[in-house]
């Protein structure tokens, strides 16, 4: 497993990380344990959760029971900002708020620190300021090693990167956010200012919430158990007739090189300018071994070329 810096920091990761938002969610405790198991013998080092994965704490509290004298070995990363209980109170990136959320989220982990600790989505109440003045505080008191943001808009990292440098706090130094073969929008202005400020991309949902897997036809409905089945919000978004055609182009694309559209997508997002290391989920071993091995092949001008011309 190829390890990189998380981008100009110091921090390394390897090029595939385990998105663990199934856990609690999809999978319960050995289940997850396997899967957990399967991503060490694999080499993965980052493994990426968040306090509302497994319904509001469950992915965190699994994995505090799971990772015991392990957790020193990965670089383990959480989020915090979305809404927490039912009431829609406990949410937020306010100094109170993530104060509270940290000290939750050590404890379900059963850690003293986080590695990399994320701003999880905008939060339009709280000034950035604010925001990072409390990360600064939490990196002083050892509690967290490195700050990301996921989710915000150029603009807002910019103001962020900005923000940090002129009062002389902790700086950002990755962006989680998705990004795959049918998704390319942060190309136009995220990524410029990610390369502009040294920031490490995160892409999540590398196989189009599953488009990329070849497994969803055009004018078929989705199979009962798939995620577009039970998550009908995605259908309008991913299954179009514009997304079927690129599929099936990128399908004759890759028959053509005794590939299969898996080791695309993955291999396609491990090159790209910025990744880190692309985060994705798995539900069982099998699953995170062929998500290891399909980031392996390089593509080269030519194919890059044509992919563009099919994705971009």
């Amino acid at each position: 497993m190829q390890l990189r810096n998380l981008g100009k920091s110091g921090l390394r990761v390897s090029a595939v990380g385990l998105g663990c938002n199934n856990f609690g969610n999809k999978i319960g405790l050995e289940e997850s344990r396997a899967v957990i198991h399967a991503a060490f013998d694999n080499g993965i080092t980052l493994f990426d959760t968040a306090d509302t994965y497994g319904n509001k704490g469950g992915s965190e509290t699994i994995m505090g029971q799971i990772l015991g004298d392990r957790r020193k070995d990965i670089v383990l990363a959480s989020k915090f900002c979305a809404v927490m209980d039912e009431a829609k109170e406990w949410k937020g990136a306010s100094r109170r708020y993530v104060m509270h959320a940290v000290e939750a989220s050590l404890k379900r982990l059963k850690t003293d620190w986080l590695d990399l600790y994320q701003l999880h989505r905008p939060d339009p109440l709280t000034p950035i300021e604010e925001t990072l003045r409390a990360l600064d505080d939490l990196v002083r008191q050892g509690k967290v090693r490195y700050i990301g943001c996921s989710n915000l808009p150029a603009w807002q990292v910019v103001e962020a990167q900005w923000t940090s440098r002129s009062l002389g706090l902790e700086s950002f130094v990755s962006c989680q956010d998705e990004y795959s073969l049918l998704v390319r929008g942060i190309e136009r202005d995220l990524m410029p200012a990610m390369q502009s400020y040294g920031l490490g991309l995160l892409p999540y949902f590398p196989l189009a919430s599953g488009l990329l897997t070849g497994k969803y036809r055009r004018g078929e409905t989705p199979a009962a158990g798939t995620r577009f089945a039970h998550m009908t919000q995605l259908v309008e978004r991913y299954l179009t007739e514009k997304n079927f055609a690129r599929v099936e182009a990128l399908e004759a694309f890759v028959r053509k090189h005794n590939r299969n559209l898996l080791e695309l997508a993955f291999s396609w997002l491990a090159g790209r300018p910025a990744v880190a290391s692309v985060i994705a989920g798995a539900t069982t071993p099998a699953q995170v071994e062929q998500n290891v091995r399909a980031a392996g092949w390089t593509l080269g001008a030519e194919e890059l070329a044509e992919i563009d011309a099919i994705t971009a």
